[in-house]
């Protein structure tokens, strides 16, 4: 007989050991975010239908710098409200954006430490491999026993799994800096820390907006897996009309996460050309 090596069996004592071990911790994490998301989406809410459309198509428009994206919004936001998907549209806008937010506040920073440690470049560069290759509903199975059900272990494995590309072209961006630039800078003086703000990252800037338009398109597409542990929204809906068999509500609710994600890609693919 073949020795087996206990793979699965040395995951589940490791996940064992920090759930016993961190239970308070990720119980806390768990009470601030939902409350926090809680109170984002019932301000949102709290927007007259029309209102917020109209605002958004405008903000889109002055974002973008393109009336068509504008006009998109208004019409595709509108579509969203006549099928009866406003409330999960908002619930899962303001679940990306948060998640989002935390991938970036995490991803950012790995990616420039990175990219100015040639050993941590190597270390984390296999690891986001193996973070992109490994198949989403795997984020979903350390989530449930840190967080349980809800919507703290969907922003949990949402942040791992969109996390990657901010990290990698944040790391890349500043590695393809031209030498000559930085030698340039070393030259007058300029220390570590101030080439890279007022180097490295700008000319960066462009190449790390790349990245955090990735982690928005992959939070997007995560939260609507996630709503198999509890995420709601329009995954909810999704998972809810597959469920129950009913084919055009699933269809509806598809589209409603098309038009999202063509306005935030949009948007984020015009910031990041601004100059």
């Amino acid at each position: 007989m073949v020795y087996r090596i206990p793979i699965g069996g040395a995951i589940e004592t490791a996940i064992d050991f920090l759930v016993e071990h961190l239970s308070f911790i990720t119980q806390a994490m768990s009470d601030i975010v939902e409350t926090g998301l809680d109170y984002i989406v019932d301000g949102m809410l709290l927007v007259p239908e029309p209102l917020f459309i109209l605002a958004v198509a405008l903000l889109t428009w002055k974002l973008s710098g393109k009336r068509g994206i504008g006009v998109f919004a208004l019409l595709g936001l509108s579509l969203i409200w006549n099928m009866g998907l406003w409330e999960a549209t908002i619930s899962t806008i303001a679940l990306v954006l948060l998640a989002t937010l935390f991938a970036i506040m995490l991803g950012v920073p790995i990616g420039i430490l990175a990219a100015i440690n040639k050993t941590l470049y190597r270390i984390v560069m296999p690891v986001l491999d193996v973070m992109q290759t490994m198949p989403a509903f795997v984020y979903l199975i350390p989530a449930i026993p840190f967080f349980g059900l809800g919507k703290m272990a969907a922003i949990f494995s949402t942040v791992v799994f969109s996390m990657p590309p901010a990290i990698r072209l944040t790391c890349l961006g500043i590695r393809q800096v031209p030498t000559e630039l930085v030698e340039c800078a070393e030259a007058f003086g300029s220390g570590r820390w101030q080439r890279l703000v007022q180097l490295e990252l700008p000319l960066a800037r462009s190449t790390i907006m790349a990245g955090v338009n990735q982690t928005v398109m992959l939070a997007l597409s995560m939260v609507v897996i996630a709503a198999m542990i509890g995420a709601k929204g329009l995954g909810g809906e999704v998972w809810k009309a597959i469920q129950r068999l009913q084919m055009g509500r699933g269809f509806e609710a598809g589209i409603g996460i098309v038009i999202v994600a063509i306005l935030l890609d949009r948007v984020l693919q015009r910031v990041g050309k601004k100059d």
